[in-house]
């Protein structure tokens, strides 16, 4: 009886290989290669990408340097940034515009504000500030100024040429104040000329004083076209007094 059989490993030649065989296999190596680079491409354009989020987002690196203020007069550029309250180093690209602006607009004198980025360090801030319609006189002689929507927002010293109005409470959101506005807006250029000052008591309770102890009654806020022409034509007639607040009835003594 034989022994048991031993084998033996035996390197094989290279030309072992049928060639077509290797031809074969290299295809299937680079048809692999090939369907793996779009993948291998993606990943590396994700990993840079994340890397450029991460840079522009998480860091100071695109921070936040330099904060341009324009467009202002009534405030002071050094006001508006400290209303704007960016710090140094806030990324530009996460810097929330929407909340710069809101703060920036709560200023008493800006009635808007604009907010941008300026790449690649800056933030632009540009204001619209209120337009003054009238002055308020106060007991101390001095004047506060009032814009077309009612906001009072500045102390001068002097009436600086505007027309004067006398309110008890004025505001935006009090209704004499509203009427008186109104009026004021609709008068034409000649009782504007005449116009001292403009009385409100309350909505309906409107009066124009003005050169030379002259007065209109106008009572409240509707039919100003109707009453402006009254009033100019009887302002030809004498008398101190006219009243126009119905129009169509307009009577001077």
């Amino acid at each position: 009886m034989s022994g048991p059989r031993r084998w033996r490993l035996v390197r094989a030649r290279s030309d072992a290989v049928p060639a077509s065989v290797r031809r074969f296999n290299q295809r299937a190596q680079q048809r692999r290669m090939q369907a793996a680079r779009p993948w291998l491409v993606a990943a590396a354009g994700l990993t840079l990408a994340a890397l450029l989020g991460w840079l522009v987002y998480g860091t100071p690196a695109l921070g936040v340097r330099h904060l341009v203020v324009r467009g202002n007069v009534l405030v002071s550029a050094a006001q508006v940034r400290e209303a704007a309250a960016i710090p140094d180093g806030t990324p530009l690209a996460s810097l929330d515009l929407g909340a710069v602006q809101r703060r920036v607009a709560a200023l008493t004198p800006v009635r808007q504000a604009t907010v941008t980025r300026d790449w690649p360090f800056t933030v632009v801030i540009e204001v619209t500030e209120r337009v003054p319609v009238a002055a308020l006189p106060q007991p101390d002689q001095s004047f506060r100024l009032i814009d077309a929507s009612g906001v009072v927002f500045r102390g001068v010293p002097a009436n600086p040429g505007l027309p004067a109005l006398k309110l008890a409470a004025p505001g935006p959101a009090d209704a004499t104040t509203q009427a008186a506005l109104t009026v004021l807006a609709a008068l034409s250029r000649q009782l504007r000329a005449d116009l001292v000052t403009l009385v409100a008591d309350s909505p309906a309770r409107i009066r124009l004083e003005l050169h030379e102890n002259r007065k209109i009654i106008w009572g409240d806020a509707t039919e100003n076209d109707a009453k402006v022409v009254a009033a100019t034509t009887l302002l030809r007639q004498p008398g101190d007094v006219i009243d126009v607040s119905a129009p169509q009835f307009a009577t001077v003594h």
